[in-house]
């Protein structure tokens, strides 16, 4: 599997840096009912991050983006092979468009494909309402020409599926009514681009799609040649879930790149098989990343081998029986938890279901038939009480053998004593909604020929529904001599099976009937000979359907999702964090809802179940570390204080000293004479401005020098574009200083460190451990002093102080990282890379800049006079450059909008009721960028004084505290503070002893 490389990159890109028009979109809002998740609206800002890479930073030049690539250690050979008798077969189409995709020692360079972005995302994490919201912001883009000219073409392998995008889309329209997407089908591409020349109008958004399978190279009726709808290779695809798996997939593909050749290809899928989709996967939220983050139930694979399902013994007979009593035990037992919770509040949850999943449905003694006859058995009453204990004893075992739930460090804790006194009442209550045994009868639906629904005779509910693709055969075959009669409704069973009120609690199935299907509802999956049949691995090479591995995923995703509460679909802790829930309800059933929060999974066979359980484990890309640090206990004794902003009612023009617009002279006059001839009134309507901006545009032209810089050199010589950049500039609104608040959720980058080499994680862990616990030496120290006093074993003593560095060192190195105790950290450890360029750990301090500013800031903490020592405390902290909250506004030019400037670290220091903030950046720039990011910290936190700037004294008060603050601002240049303006140099240092000058000036400690 090869790495995460786009996401890896784009990581690295503030969305805040993103230009204006491409912030300003509704991340939020879906519909009237529907909101985007947190990780939805991730996904729209990584794949907006990645097109502006593209079009914007790139200018659409593959080769450059594919060197980006490089740059960021990608080496893998994804290059299409002309030599290799399979692929040659394949990109034979390539070769049609030869200046597209040229040859070059009989290959094609993977170079000419990168420009396409893949979602790894779970089934049933809503890939449709991000794909939609998706759509809707590449109109807006393309219409801005923010983005080249293109058409989009949604792209996915079934009917059902495009019915349920149409679905989706029509209920996007009804509540948005500023955009509206047009959906029309690609066979009619011919008309509908001769009707409608201008496809992406201000709130129009023309969508072609069609069936993924049906593109080829050849037209037939419904088959389209793709050929025929080239466009230029200016296509905008998206792909959902449009592999097939068939003989002709890999064609496809190749088809889907061509078309998208100058335009882009997005693929969304829970199930990627291709390296290319990894590595060009710009957003990962496969099924680990959906359970770690709370969205969906724990998972729990069962290590039982069940394999009686396969044989025909007596002593298979016997564990047949077994194996079905475990899964109606466990069944009963989440039920009795379901019950327990609805007394506390009978909304909450979900009724628990028991989903088993079938190889074959019609065969003689098919798999759904023989779990059919076990269920019978004990609907009946017809098996052995040994048996039965037998079963809970084992399932008792069970849990305790193997009590880990799927990728989290959590265990799956059962109450023993309730599954060993559950009983056959509890059974007949709670899985058959009967209160005796009795004959099941059947129900069939009049015109549903795929359902049928199972009842006992001496109950009035039914309990059961199969589920298959044509109930026929069974009707004719598996159930003769059963009690059939009509149902007097004609509703499906199935399609209100979500429903509260739905009284089936086992769904049976083949493997075809999951597809497009979502509920909260499973706890139980059944696979029942899934991918373990004399032919799964020829089948499986014919159709993807037959990949086990494929399957097992998209099952058990369709049955992962929860919604503890109507509407709010994360596991309850996670709504209680995020003050979701009530902390009473919490309260009441925190300790009843593990069972209900659960998706167990059982399969027939060890060896089937290994496969479950390797395909589980691959879907975990990389680990969590950010629990291994800790907040610095030192730093929860302080009072760290950060600033907060405010936006100005004032634009940014009306500032007393507003940052000047760089233009050159020849374009300041060629703009000044275009807007004096299309005057106040056509300026107004033309650029859509308030009256004060076009006032304060009007008096620039007279008062430039106040206005505009002149040392642009390049000059652009289109009036009309700059004239409506002027209006931009001056229609800016700035931010205001508002208050100072104490530290909460501003720096969480240490909480998401992950870690992608599984080798390593441990060795990572164990060092991050040792390290963390560093405080403990002296106490140990101690310790020993007092032993060998008493003792005065010099030998012993020696060991021991040999011991102890080893199991209380400040510093571990590993490899190229090192891992530091630093006692005025925020968070511990720091961890620390020798190299920019390491892949496989993110979030950590890798900067040149960075690293070398804390290499000298512990030689300089060496001294014993120095400047920290002159306060009564200091903390200070890294600051992430994309996951923290702790910035400097300054005006950006060249977005035209106010930026966020992160400095890289924040120092805290206090000396009786005098308060220091101090931003540092070590790797600061010199030239224009860095001066604005300085004049934004000036316009806040300083004032001039005789002539000077300095620090502007604020007062914080918070019930008995009251202190003097000041904010200060210093960089570190590279080619020494020579180099900086003289105006500047204030806010430079070059060491250690220039840093500790600039912190004490204007500022007593």
């Amino acid at each position: 599997m090869s790495k995460l490389y786009l996401q890896n990159i784009i990581e690295d890109i503030p969305f805040e840096n993103l230009p204006t028009k491409w912030q300003g979109f509704d991340f939020v809002r879906f519909s009237k009912d529907k909101k985007l998740f947190d990780f939805q609206q991730e996904a729209l800002k990584n794949a907006l991050k990645a097109l502006w890479l593209y079009f914007k930073d790139k200018n659409a030049d593959k080769q450059s983006l594919f060197r980006h690539y490089q740059a960021n250690g990608f080496t893998e050979n994804f290059d299409y092979d002309l030599k290799k008798k399979e692929e040659k077969k394949t990109v034979k189409y390539l070769l049609e468009y030869d200046k597209d995709y040229p040859v070059i020692d009989n290959k094609i360079s993977f170079a000419h494909f990168i420009n396409r972005m893949s979602f790894w995302m779970a089934t049933g994490s809503g890939k449709t309402l991000i794909i939609v919201k998706l759509i809707e912001f590449l109109g807006k883009l393309i219409a801005e020409k923010e983005l080249p000219e293109g058409d989009i073409l949604f792209l996915t392998h079934r009917d059902d599926l495009l019915e349920q995008f149409k679905r989706h889309v029509e209920e996007f329209n009804s509540f948005n009514f500023n955009t509206q997407i047009n959906l029309k089908s690609l066979k009619d591409y011919e008309s509908v681009k001769r009707e409608n020349a201008l496809p992406f109008t201000k709130n129009e958004i023309t969508v072609f799609y069609y069936r993924s399978d049906l593109i080829s190279d050849e037209q037939k009726e419904k088959i389209v040649n793709f050929r025929n709808y080239d466009n230029g290779g200016k296509w905008y695809i998206l792909l959902d879930e449009a592999h097939k798996g068939d003989k002709e997939e890999s064609k496809r593909q190749i088809l889907y790149s061509i078309l998208s050749r100058n335009g882009f290809l997005f693929n969304f899928s829970a199930t990627f098989t291709d390296p290319r989709d990894f590595a060009t996967c710009v957003f990962n939220f496969n099924l680990s990343k959906f359970v770690e983050e709370g969205y969906g139930k724990h998972i729990y694979v069962s290590s039982a081998d069940i394999s009686a399902f396969r044989d025909k013994t007596d002593f298979s007979r016997i564990e047949k029986q077994k194996i079905v009593l475990k899964t109606l035990l466990l069944l009963t037992y989440i039920y009795k938890y379901f019950e327990e919770i609805r007394k506390v509040d009978n909304s909450l949850y979900h009724r628990p279901l028991l989903l088993t999943l079938v190889n074959s449905v019609d065969l003689k003694e098919s798999d759904l038939e023989l779990f059919f006859r076990e269920l019978e058995k004990v609907a009946r009453n017809e098996f052995r009480e040994d048996l039965f204990n037998e079963a809970k004893k084992e399932l008792v075992q069970e849990f305790s053998d193997n009590p880990k739930f799927e990728f989290e460090e959590l265990d799956c804790v059962v109450n023993n004593d309730l599954i060993l006194k559950l009983d056959y009442k509890d059974i007949l209550k709670y899985v058959f909604n009967a209160e005796t045994s009795g004959n099941i009868e059947v129900l069939k639906i009049p015109g549903n020929k795929n359902e049928l629904i199972f009842k006992l005779v001496t109950a009035e509910k039914p309990f059961a529904l199969i589920k298959i693709g044509d109930i026929s055969g069974w009707l004719k075959d598996k159930l003769e001599g059963y009690e059939i009669n009509e149902s007097f409704e004609n509703e499906s069973y199935f399609r209100r099976i979500n429903r509260d009120d739905s009284d089936i609690n086992i769904l049976m199935g083949s493997r075809a009937f999951y597809e497009g299907w979502d509920s909260n509802r499973p706890n139980i999956v059944l696979f029942i000979n899934i991918g373990v049949g004399k032919n799964a691995k020829k089948n499986a090479k014919k159709n993807a359907k037959e990949d086990p591995k494929k399957f097992v995923l998209q099952s058990v995703g369709r049955g992962v999702r929860i919604e503890p509460i109507k509407n709010k679909r994360k596991r309850l802790q996670h709504l209680l964090n995020a003050k979701e829930v009530n902390e009473e309800l919490f309260e009441k059933v925190k300790n009843l809802i593990l069972p209900i929060e659960s998706l167990f999974v059982f399969g027939t066979k060890a060896e089937n179940l290994k496969e479950i359980i390797k395909t589980l484990k691959e879907e975990k890309q990389d680990k969590n570390l950010g629990e291994a640090f800790i907040v610095n206990p030192e730093a929860q004794k302080h009072l760290l204080l950060v600033p907060v902003y405010k936006n100005s009612e004032r634009i940014f023009a009306e500032e007393k000293e507003p940052q000047k617009y760089f233009i050159s002279r020849d374009d300041f006059d060629l703009t000044k004479q275009f807007f004096e001839f299309l005057g106040d009134k056509i300026s107004l309507v033309k650029y859509d401005c308030e009256v004060r901006v076009l006032k304060k545009a009007k008096e620039s032209f007279e008062q430039f020098e106040r206005y505009y810089d002149f040392d642009e050199r390049n000059s652009l010589f289109e009036p009309e574009l700059i004239l409506n950049r002027i209006f931009d500039y001056f229609r800016v609104k700035s931010k205001e200083f508002d208050r100072f608040k104490e530290l909460e959720s501003e720096i969480v980058h240490f909480k998401r460190i992950r870690f992608t080499d599984g080798e390593k994680y441990e060795k990572i862990l164990e060092a991050i451990e040792k390290v963390k616990n560093y405080p403990q030496k002296a106490t140990r120290e101690k310790e020993i002093d007092e032993e060998f006093e008493r003792t005065k074993n010099k030998e012993s003593y020696k060991k021991a102080i040999k011991q102890l560095e080893l199991d209380f060192p400040s510093e571990i190195k590993y490899e190229k990282l090192k891992i530091k105790y630093l006692a005025n950290h925020y968070y511990l450890p720091v961890i620390v890379s020798e190299t920019e360029k390491i892949d496989y750990i993110n979030h950590i301090i890798n900067v040149e800049g960075e690293r070398k500013f804390i290499e000298q800031l512990e030689e300089y903490l060496a001294k014993p006079k120095n400047v920290f020592s002159e306060f009564d405390w200091w903390m200070f902290s890294k600051i992430d450059q994309t996951l923290d909250e702790i910035y400097i506004p300054y005006y950006n030019p060249s977005q035209n909008r106010i930026a966020k400037f992160k400095p890289d670290f924040i120092f805290w220091m206090q000396r009786g009721k005098n308060y220091l903030i101090l931003f540092v950046d070590p790797k600061g720039t010199e030239h224009t960028d860095g001066y604005r990011k300085i004049d934004g910290y000036s316009r806040l936190f300083e004032v001039e004084k005789d002539g000077k700037k300095v620090c502007k004294d604020f007062t914080y008060k918070d019930s008995d505290i009251i202190i003097n603050i000041n904010v200060k601002l210093l960089l570190k240049s590279k080619e020494g503070i020579a180099k900086v303006l003289e105006s500047y140099k204030n806010y430079w240092f070059d060491n250690f002893v220039d840093f500790a000058e600039k912190v004490k000036i204007g500022f007593t400690p």
